[in-house]
């Protein structure tokens, strides 16, 4: 099937993105003595009707990619391009209008919704502040009710009376009513049982093909990324490392960190679960304050070699078609050219110490 130029066409893209956190210290006057780099340079693409799938370990900067991309929290470098405006440059009302367009779902859908709001005002609360609320609004929340599997029933109660899969579709349903363009989508599913997780993912994805939606979804689970996602993505600590179409890339990760992520996904046949490779990573995810230099994950890498790696920081770059890679060596891993090596576990420790005299001073950790 030959895609539209406006399928084509990116709804969101995102340019050397950054979110940096200042870590502050004083008495007196707070200053700033460092920086935790959440998201540090992240450039990517979502087309119109596409679900683009993020992955990696937790701390990676999942999550705040996607709230920096609605501007929940504010990036502090890089361009956000949502249907051709830079969102960072809007203000006031003009970014009151675009949010409209772009919503979320939560990963704790208790936590995100009011426990003192029924649902109708849960659902409400976003047509008033967009202005939308008229006399059709009722009907409008009984058919996005619907839409998410809930009876109209459900208008009159409160989120403590539903399960967890329920309180998930209202969350859905919240995000829907605003008739979106984009949702983002933060670990939808996590919170929920294996067997409601399959219908919520079964639920987005109908949404998607009723209403033409764009998602980012955000997630651990690469199993359920698989299921969902025309693109995945692969982050370690702030940084984009393999970007590939979802079946190129569980075909044939080429990213070190990306094959130990497939390694950990259990295969149901206990004869391929027993043969297939495995591969442990040693040590633990370094700090985002203080992240490594040269390529971010080498230490922690069984195919590092001694030259490049440690010195110098890879960037995306196709490897075939669609298959973006940010590793000097993925050719070489890919055709066995390199063999993986024992790898020596590092204790992460803080790099510093705040002295009592002097709240800005740092002392070495031993």
């Amino acid at each position: 099937m030959t895609e539209t130029a406006e399928q084509a066409t990116p709804l969101v893209q995102l340019r050397d993105l950054k979110v940096h956190f200042p870590i502050k210290s004083g008495v007196l006057f707070d200053r700033a003595v460092g920086y935790v780099y959440a998201v540090d340079g992240v450039s990517l693409s979502i087309r119109r009707g596409e679900t683009y799938g993020l992955v990696g370990e937790s701390g990676c900067g999942k999550s705040t990619l996607g709230r920096g991309l609605l501007r929940l929290v504010e990036p502090t470098a890089g361009e956000v391009i949502f249907d051709g405006t830079d969102v960072r440059q809007l203000k006031g009302e003009a970014m009151r209008r675009m949010r409209r367009r772009m919503q979320m779902v939560f990963q704790d859908p208790l936590a995100s919704l009011d426990p003192r709001q029924s649902v109708e005002s849960l659902l409400t609360e976003g047509l008033k502040a967009h202005g939308l609320a008229n006399g059709d609004s009722a009907k409008r929340l009984r058919e996005t009710l619907a839409a998410v599997g809930l009876p109209a029933s459900a208008l009159r109660k409160y989120p403590h009376e539903f399960s967890g899969g329920q309180r998930q579709r209202i969350g859905i349903a919240r995000a829907l009513v605003l008739d979106p363009d984009l949702i983002v989508a933060d670990e939808p599913v996590s919170a929920l049982d294996v067997s409601i997780q399959a219908q919520v993912v079964n639920l987005l994805e109908d949404l998607q093909n009723e209403l033409n939606l764009t998602y980012l979804v955000i997630a651990h689970d690469l199993a359920v990324v698989r299921h969902i996602a025309d693109t995945v993505g692969v982050m370690y600590l702030g940084a984009l490392v393999e970007e590939a179409p979802s079946d190129d890339l569980y075909a044939e990760p080429l990213h070190p960190y990306t094959r130990a992520l497939m390694s950990a996904v259990p295969v149901p046949d206990p004869r391929v679960e027993d043969r297939r490779e495995r591969i442990l990573l040693a040590g633990d995810l370094p700090s985002p304050a203080n992240p490594p230099a040269g390529c971010r994950f080498h230490t922690r890498c069984p195919w590092a070699q001694p030259t490049r790696c440690a010195d110098e920081r890879p960037g995306l770059r196709e490897i075939s078609p669609g298959h973006r890679v940010a590793c000097h060596w993925a050719e070489d891993i890919r055709d066995g050219r390199i063999r993986p090596h024992e790898v020596a576990a590092e204790i992460v420790r803080p790099t510093g110490v705040l002295a009592g005299g002097d709240p800005g001073e740092l002392i070495p950790t031993a």
